[in-house]
């Protein structure tokens, strides 16, 4: 009988590791995102490798903003409300109103200075601004976020007290040149129990976020990764039940963009979807975002003296980009699949991609999209066969695109 139950156990340990096995092999990790270029519908764990194809958008509507207001440079929607302050000088608290972004209020933040606030962020009981900015000469040693009781600008008594930190990977204080430092900030958000920064790199362009707790004191901050934007990050905002962080900014030449990130497993914010899209307003200093819904978005962006553009307020609809996301109920999304009309072939010994059709007799445009989503390569298919010559790329994955969705993934090793 002893040997019986023994057995008896070890039959039924064997068959909960089976159990565990057939439960673990059975999640795929891949892309789940629908809109992606390289969607995998068998998918079940989001691996954070969509790749996206290059997009733009444009305001709905652009508003003129207030001559006070010149240097806006963060945003928030609280209370029926969208709340904003200038980068420098002015120690004002702006209320707009959401229809055409005229001052309703403003709040004088007695007792502080406005050494460069650079953005604005929220929770239940607090608004937070930033003054961090440190483009200047990338040395400062008094960073901080006011923390402004929410009850206290209803009752117009102002109460503000002082989160300051340092960065840990930061220990040559010697000054910069303008505009040169990875020590920059101008993007923050505010979680249910900590605050995380997002730098503005100039030299790197990219972005790093370092969290910090969200409590008065003096703190230093810790690292979490980083992240290439191919630009400058300006503004946030975070829907915390929703997963969903916008970042706005812009390139050197001024180029607006958001980076959208979402799908991912707090706290680490850079391990889901990573969707950057072009806004279409070249030369406009994009500094602030926000939104209620993560639909529709509001905007600004800096007066620009040297080519006399004003402070604007820019209303922006990313429903086509976002609503299979936040609501999934919704009609499905278009998105890219295999076609068996095409074929693709590498042929390494001649660095050249062999594209050949069936009983297709249509022109179609193709490009060729590197993991990164930037456009490496693009031209038109003639006839049934096409040879085209890519020995001026570097070994890689690919994906060749065929019009709008026949996607086939390419691993070109240059020999």
């Amino acid at each position: 009988m002893q040997i019986c139950r023994q057995t008896g156990k070890l039959f039924i340990v064997v068959f909960l590791m089976m159990l565990y096995s057939i439960n673990t092999t059975a999640q795929i990790q891949g892309c789940t995102d629908p809109p992606a270029l390289n969607y995998n519908s068998s998918a079940t764990i989001n691996d954070g490798s969509c790749i996206y194809s290059t997009t733009s958008v444009s305001p709905d509507i652009s508003l003129n903003l207030d001559n006070r207001l010149v240097e806006t440079s963060g945003l928030v929607i609280w209370n029926d409300r969208l709340w904003t302050h200038n980068d420098s000088d002015d120690i004002n608290l702006y209320s707009l109103d959401t229809v055409r972004g005229n001052i309703i209020q403003s709040y004088t933040l007695e007792g502080t200075v406005n050494r460069d606030w650079e953005e604005i962020s929220q929770d239940r009981d607090f608004i937070y601004i930033g003054d961090f900015g440190n483009n200047s000469s990338g040395n400062r040693t008094d960073l901080m976020i006011l923390r402004i009781s929410k009850n206290s600008i209803v009752n117009e008594r102002l109460i503000i007290d002082t989160i300051r930190f340092s960065y840990p990977d930061q220990t040559d204080f010697s000054p910069a040149s303008s505009n040169y430092t990875d020590f920059d900030c101008e993007a923050f958000i505010v979680s249910a129990d900590s605050i995380y920064l997002f730098t503005k790199q100039w030299i790197s362009q990219k972005t790093t976020c370092y969290s910090l707790p969200k409590i008065p004191g003096t703190h230093t901050a810790v690292r979490k990764n980083t992240l290439d934007v191919r630009g400058l990050i300006t503004g946030a905002v975070y829907l915390e039940s929703k997963k969903l962080i916008a970042l706005c900014g812009y390139t050197p030449l001024l180029e607006p963009f958001i980076f959208l990130l979402y799908d991912f497993n707090n706290p680490d914010f850079f391990s889901g979807n990573k969707r950057r899209i072009d806004i279409s307003l070249p030369f406009h200093q994009t500094e602030g975002i926000t939104t209620s819904d993560g639909l529709k978005y509001y905007i600004t962006n800096e007066y620009f003296q040297f080519l006399n553009i004003r402070q604007k307020l820019h209303i922006v609809s990313l429903d086509p980009f976002l609503q299979h996301y936040l609501k999934p109920g919704n009609p499905s999304v278009d998105r890219p699949g295999k076609n068996d009309d095409y074929k693709v072939y590498l042929v390494r010994e001649d660095n050249c991609l062999i594209v050949k059709k069936k009983e297709n007799d249509r022109n179609e445009d193709y490009s060729l999209i590197s993991l990164s989503g930037q456009t490496v390569l693009r031209g038109k298919l003639y006839g049934k066969e096409n040879v085209i010559n890519i020995s001026h790329l570097t070994s890689g994955l690919y994906l060749f695109r065929i019009g709008k969705n026949s996607i086939h993934p390419v691993k070109l090793i240059k020999i």
